[in-house]
């Protein structure tokens, strides 16, 4: 028996083609801002104008990238706060010891990131070990004066003297946390030409980032949650700097994926495929950190948070169901950026697309898929770059997925409803409702993947015959 050739034509019958033509051609509305006057709220209540300005401010002009790492590392700072927030938490019913443990794998996870995000990094401010050649000054209380082994040449490791994680490392009841993250910087950093100096090991005597310089603590610190009490009752609600500390964190990240995508996108029109895939798994990364954030709602106290929401009027829009993260603006950019990462597949696969619906782009792709030459030469990225665009995709439906399973364990099912979509008309649904029922982001690739299983099914059942008949 002959065993079927991988044909882009042959697998696909008329109405494959009609399906194709229909996917295509189906168009999902970006996500808008749906109230403006909660938006401007939720800006106001997070002081995100403020906190824009020093995401913004370039300290380096030839540090191409600041834009990109300075707000990653300015929401590690905020979570290192969230840690003295979370411990010092005098009420005997918060959660602070299981809130410790998620801050402390919350921030190993965005050290992984920033280590990612500075993997080849040369025009970062640092300073050298070896500039004060050994002098300790007056004015830097935290440097440490060491030897390099088989060297007699005394070096100055300059630790920051802004940032909250020294301070933790010496308070009895955070140092075991500030540990444990020191170590996380000082493993992940590894593969970087220069460290952070937040007082990890820095065992190899790299140069270190010029962390107060770039991340600003002070001033990031001074951008505080405004904890105003009851008017009548006086009482001031210990989860409203919780709230804040989350949402600042969050919106922190967001704006380092913008930057992100950004990058991704100039590298993919550069023909950039390796770097421009690499890029691709670090957004990934950032989506599923941006659930993590969000997972920290689930430690707050039920009745200070349900007081707080009522006080603070959060509400979902009428009509809606949890559109609670649709204020943010950053979000939805970010969320409608990358779903417009579908728009990059032909030109990843150099064709274009089949005006009349034609199978054009799939046909592209099952080839590359298939071909025996796909990571050398000017294919080399193509394929890794096809996969992080279907694996971001995944985590980005996980994300809202997991958000309105998240909205009902803190707010009740009241304000998420999660079979609402099933009897109302998608005009007429909530953004995210819509996101789950919308089709493939990359349709071509999964209907080449699709095909080329079937190709293997047929190539293995026609090998498995003459083993049969001898």
């Amino acid at each position: 028996m002959a065993t079927p050739k991988l044909s882009p034509v042959s697998p696909v019958r008329p109405d494959d083609k009609q399906c194709a033509a229909s996917s295509s051609a189906v168009s999902v509305a970006p996500l808008r801002v749906q109230d403006d006057t909660a938006v401007e709220e939720y800006e106001q209540y997070l002081r995100l104008p403020e906190l824009a300005r020093l995401w913004n401010g370039r300290c380096c002009p030839e540090w191409a990238d600041e834009g990109l790492v300075k707000p990653a590392l300015q929401a590690l700072e905020i979570t290192f706060r969230f840690v003295s927030v979370a411990l010092s938490d005098p009420r005997g019913y918060a959660s602070r010891r299981e809130l410790a443990r998620r801050l402390e794998a919350l921030a190993a996870r965005e050290v992984e990131v920033v280590a990612a995000l500075c993997d080849g990094e040369r025009c970062a401010p640092l300073a050298e070990l070896s500039a004060s050649e050994g002098v300790l000054p007056r004015e830097r209380s935290a440097s440490e004066v060491w030897q390099l082994p088989g060297s007699a040449t005394a070096v100055v490791c300059h630790v920051s003297e802004a940032s909250l994680l020294p301070r933790l490392a010496a308070w009895d009841k955070s140092e075991t946390v500030a540990a444990k993250i020191k170590y996380a910087i000082e493993s992940q950093m590894q593969g970087c030409v220069f460290t952070l100096g937040l007082g990890e090991p820095n065992l190899p005597g790299k140069p270190v980032l010029e962390y107060d310089r770039v991340v600003k603590p002070h001033e990031l610190h001074a951008l505080k949650a405004k904890v105003a009490p009851e008017p009548k009752t006086g009482y001031r609600n210990r989860e409203n700097e919780a709230l804040f500390t989350i949402h600042q964190i969050l919106e922190s990240w967001l704006c380092a994926a913008s930057q992100l995508l950004a990058r991704l996108n100039g590298r993919i029109e550069a023909r950039n495929w390796e770097a421009a895939a690499s890029d691709c798994w670090i957004l990934e990364r950032v989506w599923k950190l941006l659930a993590d954030v969000e997972d920290l709602h689930l430690l707050m106290d039920p009745d200070d948070f349900l007081r707080l929401k009522s006080q603070l009027a959060i509400r979902a829009a009428p009509g809606s169901d949890a559109s609670f993260c649709f204020r943010s603006r950053a979000l939805l950019h970010v969320a409608n950026a990358t779903r417009d990462l579908k728009k990059r597949v032909p030109s990843v696969l150099g064709v274009e697309v089949d005006p009349n619906g034609g199978p054009r782009v799939q046909e592209a792709a099952m080839k590359l898929f298939h071909s025996r030459r796909r990571g050398e030469g000017e294919e080399a990225g193509k394929v890794e770059l096809l996969q992080a665009f279907q694996t971001v995709e995944a985590a980005v439906r996980r994300f809202f997925f997991a958000y309105r399973q998240l909205v009902t364990a803190v707010m009740g099912t009241a304000e998420a409803s999660a079979n609402r979509a099933l009897f109302l008309p998608a005009e007429e649904m909530d953004p995210l409702a819509q996101m789950f029922l919308e089709p493939p982001y990359f349709p071509s690739l999964d209907a080449a993947k699709t095909f080329l299983a079937d190709y293997w099914v047929r190539r293995m059942a026609g090998d498995s015959v003459p083993s049969r008949q001898s």
